[in-house]
């Protein structure tokens, strides 16, 4: 039987930060630097720089992933990018950008987007395809973030993406590889709310003018705030665990086996009440508190993490969670080490 096995990481994070203190100082007095830590679990988070744009921040993963594994560039056969639309050039394809910055000659590249879920939803769609087409053996998964660009941080509504940070990750995928596997995954997406959040000007519904385009610059919101709020409360956590679960199921696990979880990063609170559902300690995670929310680079940033902090290892099982606006949840399950037999 088929396998497909993770054989890389790569991440870029920029060299700019912003702290609690100058987080809580945009919000013009509605929030303290405690609360910004202590209750949206921000110790600080990238700004992306000049050259920094999200495209090259996927390239330059990707470049690290290389450097990391020394696999050879023109060994790869797809490129999915999950990077943001937020990028350099509009309607231009980020993965064939990618493709061009790291020699893959011989790949074809596409992009894929599912907001803060597209790492999981990529990883499964690279799993599927590695399965299923004889020519596939190996695949990039790389992209990068920088929507924190997007939030006016004196709008009180925005508090739930004040979080929101800015880099690159890159993870690579290889048939047979018979380690690292890549088992189970399960999505779950809303689309009842799939315009509850969004960039408000610039569109074809509401176009740049004269008038609002300086206002435009700053207007990732929520655009039904209500409405997302309280169906969120309804669903969120029970679509989590569904997917948690129905992955695990997929895999032959359940929720006992996990050791690590690779989750995003949100407010403290909400990281806290799903440690508790599944029972797990703070010590089977990493909590992103001085990194913020970088999109969907947040799972390769927390097994990276886990990695380095001695959290994953051999025989580990992985379960990375993930969610999007519009509304996605997702989870996938990681047989971290040799495979077994």
């Amino acid at each position: 039987m088929t396998n497909v096995g993770i054989a890389g990481i790569g991440l870029y994070l920029p060299e700019k930060t912003m702290s609690a203190k100058e987080i809580a100082e945009e919000t013009k007095g509605r929030w303290t630097e405690e609360a910004v830590r202590e209750k949206l679990g921000i110790n600080q988070i990238y700004l992306a720089g000049e050259g920094e744009g999200t495209q090259e921040m996927g390239a330059l993963a990707a470049l690290d992933l290389i450097e990391n594994t020394g696999v050879d560039p023109k060994d790869i056969d797809v490129i999915l990018c999950f990077g943001e639309e937020w990028k350099e050039y509009p309607l231009t394809t980020s993965a064939i950008y990618i493709q061009d910055r790291i020699g893959a000659e011989n790949a074809w590249g596409i992009d894929v987007q599912n907001r803060c879920c597209t790492t999981v939803t990529a990883l499964k769609m690279a799993k599927d395809m590695l399965v299923a087409d004889e020519a596939i053996d190996t695949i990039l998964i790389a992209g990068g973030y920088r929507n924190g660009d997007l939030i006016d941080y004196s709008d009180p509504m925005n508090s739930m993406m004040y979080n929101l940070s800015a880099g690159g990750g890159a993870l690579l995928l290889k048939k047979n590889h018979d380690e690292n596997l890549l088992l189970g995954s399960h999505i779950i997406s809303d689309g009842s709310l799939a315009r509850t959040a969004g960039v408000e000007v610039g569109g074809i519904e509401n176009p740049y003018t004269a008038e609002n385009v300086e206002h435009s610059k700053r207007t990732l919101k929520l655009l039904e705030p209500v409405k997302m709020k309280e169906r969120l409360n309804d669903v969120s956590m029970i679509n989590w665990m569904k997917c948690i679960d129905h992955a695990l199921e997929k895999s032959e696990m359940t929720r006992e086996d996990i050791d690590y979880l690779d989750v995003l990063h949100m407010k403290r609170s909400g990281h806290r009440a799903i440690l508790e559902d599944l029972d797990l300690t703070p010590e089977q995670t990493v909590y992103l508190e001085d990194y913020g929310h970088l999109g969907q680079i947040d799972q390769i940033l927390s097994l990276k993490a886990g990695l380095e902090q001695g959290k994953i290892r051999e025989g580990t099982v992985v379960c990375s969670i993930a969610a999007g606006i519009g509304y996605v949840w997702a989870a996938d399950i990681i047989k971290w080490g040799k495979a077994d037999g």
